[in-house]
């Protein structure tokens, strides 16, 4: 960095400092492999917004308005990236972002997907570019089943799971979780 002279880092110990500054300031986390801060913070920027969807249903509105309201301001904030981080949050942090949809549930009057199933949704959304993008680095790890509705791993062993899933994956099999259709698990 250029920062050390004489032996004397103190200046590259200063700008080490301000960089671990603006990581915190915008809720970047480094070696930090929970994503328990980030669903944190999700679940308070989503509540915050429940008090407006709250406002709207004291007005009144009719349900599918309120669930419009719903899906631009809070299920967009609660599955920003889904497909990065929700596979390894953990059980609790998942139950909290579900409450905030179960809230919503209540407010609105309907039925609301809720975030394991988006969550699937999207991975098999994912699963498909990339199997139809034949530039793309992975495209040789998936391959469509002759029905063109499953996946099948073109390589057995673990390297598609590793190269699909992020590190740490903590939930089911790479081909179990693209496969999922739209039951639960």
């Amino acid at each position: 960095m250029g920062l050390i002279s004489d032996n004397d880092e103190r200046a590259y110990l200063e700008e080490i400092k301000h960089l671990e500054n603006w990581c915190q300031e915008n809720n970047l986390l480094l070696n930090d492999l929970s994503w328990s801060r980030h669903t944190n913070s999700l679940a308070k920027k989503t509540r915050q917004r429940l008090y407006h969807l709250r406002h709207l249903r004291d007005f009144r509105l009719p349900s599918k308005v309120l669930r419009n309201f719903y899906t631009c301001t809070i299920e967009s904030i609660l599955t920003g990236n889904i497909t990065v981080w929700f596979g390894n949050s953990t059980k609790q942090d998942r139950q909290a972002l579900q409450r905030v949809v179960r809230s919503a549930e209540r407010i609105t009057h309907t039925q609301l997907p809720d975030l394991q199933t988006i969550y699937h949704k999207r991975c098999q959304t994912k699963a498909r570019r990339i199997v139809k993008d034949y530039t793309h680095p992975k495209n040789r790890l998936l391959s469509l089943l002759r029905s063109g509705k499953r996946f099948h791993s073109d390589d057995q062993d673990r390297e598609t799971e590793e190269e699909l899933l992020p590190t740490g994956h903590s939930g089911p099999e790479s081909g179990e979780l693209i496969n999922c259709g739209d039951h639960h698990h």
